[in-house]
């Protein structure tokens, strides 16, 4: 790594990111009149599409929804949300993979390895081994179909969790939202145009400006009831 790249690595100091993450909660209403510029949505989009995924496959997509007749009509459907769709500048629904996309000779795992990853042809076949046997064996997706997309589901959380946190870094605030009815939202959005393919909803994340502030400070567990140390 090179000495310029290795400074901007650690330009944010550790105090900065947790600072970040203390001025990050669950935002239940923005402030209408903010609106986060192209350019910073973009990069959070980016740290969402850069994130970690197991054996690299990327099994989510990003539904930007920000077509106000659209948010109108999930409102119903969408407890969680009540706030948050009518206020949030971005409101994004978080897609995961299912079954048909995630079996290893599925259409979508060849694509991830040839044209994403590139990988040489034999390498395809070992890895393509690799991969089944996790499924059939070690993980036992296999036992259940919905097994599959719940654990699409885990890697999602992963890209959510970095684009809240790289948006607490900039000043934005954020809210994942689970709080709703997932075969009536799904219906809108497949009725929308929006839903197709071997995908379902694993969360919904707004973002955008606190209208105010939170009132009261973070509450945590006390660091030594949630960390165990084997030595």
């Amino acid at each position: 790594m090179s000495s310029l790249r290795r400074l901007n690595v650690v330009a944010v100091t550790k105090e900065q990111i947790l600072e970040a993450y203390q001025f990050r909660h669950a935002c239940k209403a923005f402030d209408p009149a903010k609106k986060i510029s192209d350019e910073d949505f973009n990069f959070l989009l980016e740290t969402g599409r850069l994130s970690p995924s197991s054996f690299g496959f990327e099994p989510w997509k990003f539904v930007v929804v920000q077509n106000m007749e659209l948010r109108e009509r999930l409102k119903p459907v969408s407890w969680g949300a009540q706030g948050q769709l009518p206020t949030a500048s971005h409101f994004v629904i978080v897609l995961a993979r299912t079954k048909g996309d995630l079996l290893p000779d599925s259409a979508f795992i060849q694509h991830m390895m040839r044209e994403v990853h590139q990988m040489p042809e034999e390498v395809v076949g070992r890895f393509q081994e690799i991969y089944r046997n996790f499924q059939d064996n070690e993980f036992k997706l296999n036992e259940h179909d919905r097994l599959f997309f719940e654990w699409a589901c885990r890697q999602a959380y992963i890209a959510i969790g970095n684009m809240m946190t790289a948006a607490a870094l900039i000043g934005i605030d954020s809210c994942p939202v689970e709080g709703f009815d997932r075969a009536a939202v799904e219906e809108i959005l497949t009725d929308a145009g929006v839903l197709k393919g071997n995908l379902s909803i694993a969360c919904m994340v707004a973002f955008g400006y606190r209208a105010e502030d939170p009132g009261r400070p973070k509450s945590r567990q006390a660091m030594e009831d949630v960390v165990e140390w084997v030595r």
